[in-house]
């Protein structure tokens, strides 16, 4: 029996590749809901499967690392590069006890299990992302810059806080203290997070004046990033920690620094290849000549043989771009015979002269010549 083939991870949450890790968790949250087992009594087994895709698609779009792979190299990478896209963490089980609350108005069941609201454990910061666009030579040659981003971070009137300094923070009176609030219906025992403090268990008495209570403030950064020579549009460059701050001790969010890079006005890019096309003249073609070149290293010269034909291709090794990897790539040149349009009358009797004691036969090429190879690698 043929294996089911995988589906699009963002198709089935129906969001857009680059979506942000909140439209993602968004997504995830109403397929959850739309495909739980126990919502589709006639239908348990797709809706099972499907569930069990959503899961697995938050799995990885949710971990930075695994939908880097996954952005790369699709399914295939991450079985390959040993990833586990079925793996469930923490964040996952939060979404559960999320969607447990809408579905059923509770978090927990069978006892609880003594565990405190979400607010009161160490939350991750949020990832950040800064849209960067680069020159070509820019991204040939590497450069360090610096950048200006927006971020909410820790008031430092209140230390995060959110309590005017010196007013310190209060036991929650509707918990008690312990973030939870507990109730027996039945055989069960039903525990919410509480209301009033959020999970954390402790209110403030008095609001900050600086961060009016929220405990953040958005202050703009500058940042220095190096940027790699030989880097391409799509590149998506990590600043661990650079991303907003965690909370309760939480670590930071990374920033991801997505890049664009401007085409060049006659280099063509083939990951570290480059491509362009140089025209001759057909004396140059056929007596042959040394002619100036473009390259990034500045210009250069080209040793183009006696009979050379229009389109042929000449590798300049080491003239291409560095990679990221290491390595550099390779300039390839084509050449392109230029006839004139416009003759003075001893240029045309000249090459009159010289068609007499030039002749071509005028036949179509065979379909497997190599002249017809060359011409269908020229047009495409």
């Amino acid at each position: 029996m043929a294996a089911t083939k995988k589906p699009d991870y963002y198709e089935f949450l129906g969001v857009a590749r680059d979506a942000s890790a909140d439209q993602i968790k968004s997504a995830y949250r109403k397929a959850a809901l739309k495909w739980h087992p126990d919502r589709h009594a006639d239908k348990k087994p797709e809706a099972e499967e499907n569930f069990r895709q959503a899961t697995e698609a938050y799995s990885v779009l949710s971990d930075p690392q695994k939908r880097s792979v996954y952005d790369r190299y699709g399914h295939e990478g991450l079985g390959s590069r040993g990833v586990d896209a079925s793996g469930f963490n923490s964040s996952i089980f939060d979404e559960f006890q999320d969607i447990f609350g809408e579905m059923f108005g509770f978090e927990q069941v069978f006892g609880g299990g003594g565990r405190r609201g979400r607010g009161s454990r160490g939350q991750r910061g949020a990832d950040l992302r800064y849209d960067m666009s680069l020159s070509f030579e820019e991204a040939a040659a590497g450069i360090s810059t610096k950048i200006r981003i927006a971020r909410r971070e820790n008031c430092e009137a209140c230390k995060g806080t959110g309590a005017k300094p010196g007013s310190g923070m209060a036991a929650c009176r509707t918990c008690g203290g312990r973030g939870q609030m507990a109730y027996q219906q039945g055989y069960f025992s039903i525990t919410r997070t509480c209301p009033a403090c959020q999970g954390m268990g402790q209110v403030i008495r008095e609001a900050c004046a600086e961060c009016r209570g929220q405990g953040r403030i958005e202050r703009d950064r500058t940042l220095e990033v190096g940027i790699p020579a030989g880097v391409d549009s799509g590149t998506r460059l990590r600043m661990t920690g650079q991303g907003e701050p965690g909370t309760n001790g939480g670590a930071a969010g990374d920033l991801y620094i997505f890049l664009e890079v401007k085409e060049h006005p006659f280099f063509e890019r083939r990951g570290a290849d480059l491509y362009c096309t140089i025209p001759v003249s057909f004396s140059q073609a056929a007596l042959g000549a040394k002619i100036k070149i473009p390259t990034l290293q500045g210009e250069g010269e080209l040793d183009v043989p006696e009979g050379t034909q229009s389109g042929q291709i000449f590798r300049q090794k080491g003239k291409g771009l560095p990679s990221p990897h290491g390595g550099r790539g390779d300039l390839y040149v084509s050449v392109r015979i230029v006839t004139p349009s416009k003759l003075s009358r001893e240029q045309r009797r000249l090459i009159e002269q010289l068609g007499l004691s030039l002749k071509v036969d005028n036949k179509p090429a065979e379909r497997s010549s190599s002249f017809f190879d060359k011409v269908k690698d020229i047009f495409g």
